[in-house]
């Protein structure tokens, strides 16, 4: 079990989460790489605690295809490991599956997967847990694996994934600011018509503006942009009735 793959009926990839999912698949395979006795590993990304599946975008990776049995039966019961870690915030220990009896369908998946052993750690870091899930054939074999080289890869992966998304909502905003300030003109030159038709002020020739916006349900700027190119013209009568 050592090729890194994402989850994909956890969740549809889209552009927000492609760059989780990759993160979680190098954590998944570097995880499995640097822990003795480990077969196989899993990681996902969770908000808020929200442990069902439910048809939410949730990004996750697996290192084995049998592995995302595993994690699908956690999802669709709110039972196992995973739920457990994501509850309690510290690492959950199963350290032989054979006698397992807090989760009898994850025992289940995981025994019919050759698993003997797992233990599921929790990074949790502004809002978001990122969950790594180490799996061994033999029992007993992972007990040491929460203070051992997986838990930095796992701090340094959430405090990635916390970054990136700040950077995203960074970019969002920039957008945001520009796509105001190149309407910015066109909104201007609106009022002023507005301001030359019914002889008022700039606050109420854009308070005219935004009710033509609210009524007609159309953009600031497209209404604005309309008011440009007919100069005003034709729209007297319904301008200063706006304007009472």
């Amino acid at each position: 079990m050592s090729e890194p793959e994402q989850l994909g009926h956890v969740g549809t990839e889209s552009p927000e989460s492609a760059l989780p999912a990759r993160r979680l698949s190098e954590l998944a395979d570097q995880a499995t790489r640097c822990t003795t006795e480990c077969c196989g590993a899993s990681s996902m990304v969770s908000e808020g605690g929200v442990v069902s599946e439910g048809g939410m975008e949730r990004p996750a990776a697996v290192t084995h295809p049998d592995l995302a049995r595993l994690v699908s039966v956690q999802l669709r019961s709110g039972n196992g490991p995973i739920p457990t870690a994501l509850e309690r915030g510290e690492p959950i220990d199963s350290a032989d599956l054979l006698r397992e009896e807090r989760w009898p369908e994850y025992r289940a998946v995981a025994l019919d997967s050759g698993v003997r052993s797992s233990v599921t750690i929790p990074f949790r870091r502004s809002g978001l847990t990122v969950t790594l899930s180490l799996y061994s054939f033999r029992p007993g074999a992972l007990e040491d694996a929460p203070h051992g080289p997986a838990r930095a890869l796992g701090d340094l992966t959430a405090a990635c994934i916390v970054r990136d998304r700040s950077y995203r909502a960074a970019l969002t905003e920039l957008d945001q600011l520009g796509a105001a300030l190149r309407s910015r003109p066109v909104v201007d030159q609106a009022c002023g018509i507005v301001m030359h038709v019914l002889g008022c002020d700039a606050d109420a020739a854009f308070a005219v503006l935004r009710r033509i916006s609210q009524g007609a349900n159309r953009k600031l700027t497209e209404v604005a942009g309309a008011v440009v190119d007919k100069r005003g013209r034709g729209l007297e009568k319904e301008l200063v009735s706006l304007s009472n």
